[in-house]
């Protein structure tokens, strides 16, 4: 495969993406509405598997949860992985850090790969050599990319230092007063994404993916008219762009970021929604969100 065209693979970067999910052509034929994505079955006689693509450059992919991990009550949902140069002293470091090994080191369809939880329980990938190639880090708000990653954390102020230590990731300029509640990280030169300390509410410490798309409104139409649930939003940020946090029809969490386009909407006010008031009035991104007024 064309090295030039698939995932970015820098080391401590994100660079995969994967839906663990109950169906998977019906997941396929949603996100393919919902975001743009090419879908296409690349399974192997050892493992049934769907590649996602934008523009033809391959971002993530689909797959059944396994008969065991269903038994052991998991639930669809979506997996980031983290490419690294040295997949067992990464692991074996986790290890030392805290963490827990769930799945070790080994080799599969799209590289040899490890997943993972933090010392707080948040789970993610570490991927080495990914099958699909690798391409530089593009712009954050192309479209079709995974253009944010938030981590609601059980402790956003200690847990930095986990991801700091395993990948190098440093922290962002604040912006102003939300440093009191949202940390800003880089992840190779980049701002990539945010941190948070959950709510007692949320269960589970983990990760949240938002999807670039062109037209917030449309997108989210596609999401209800798709099986799935608006959880919050459409909101729009200070810098003009919207975002909605969404669950898919087989119950996977993810969220959408986007221009406001041509489709109409109706937007959401930051005083109207239980979750972003429930986070202290930040939204994504670490941008304070204020409630509008009611005309």
């Amino acid at each position: 495969m064309d090295g030039e065209i698939g995932v970015a693979d820098q080391s401590g970067c994100f660079a995969w993406y994967e839906l663990l999910t109950t169906d998977v052509a019906a997941a396929g034929a949603f996100y393919r509405k919902a975001v743009g994505w090419a879908v296409k079955d690349e399974s192997t006689a050892e493992l049934p598997y769907t590649v996602l693509r934008s523009s033809g450059a391959p971002l993530g992919g689909l797959m059944d949860i396994p008969e065991e991990g269903r038994n052991l009550g998991a639930t669809p949902r979506w997996m980031g992985y983290v490419a690294v140069d040295d997949l067992d002293a990464t692991a074996a470091q986790i290890k030392r850090l805290g963490g827990t090994i769930l799945v070790p080191p080994t080799a599969t369809n799209i590289g040899r790969i490890a997943v993972v939880a933090d010392p707080q329980g948040a789970t993610f990938g570490l991927i080495k050599g990914p099958t699909y190639g690798r391409r530089k880090p593009g712009r954050l708000d192309e479209p079709g990319r995974v253009g944010w990653h938030e981590l609601l954390a059980a402790d956003r102020t200690v847990i930095f230092d986990f991801y700091r230590e395993l990948f190098d990731w440093q922290k962002a300029d604040a912006q102003s007063e939300p440093a009191a509640w949202y940390q800003l990280f880089s992840a190779g030169g980049q701002t990539v994404g945010g941190i948070l300390t959950k709510l007692p509410s949320v269960e589970q410490p983990s990760w949240l993916h938002y999807f670039n798309v062109d037209d917030i409104g449309a997108a989210t139409k596609h999401v209800v008219a798709g099986g799935g649930r608006i959880l919050q939003g459409p909101i729009e940020l200070p810098d003009g762009c919207w975002i909605a946090r969404c669950v898919d029809p087989q119950g996977a969490l993810f969220a959408l970021q986007g221009a406001r386009g041509s489709t109409s909407i109706e937007p959401s006010s930051a005083s109207e929604i239980g979750w972003s008031a429930k986070w202290g009035g930040i939204a994504s991104q670490g941008r304070i969100m204020l409630p509008k007024p009611k005309r």
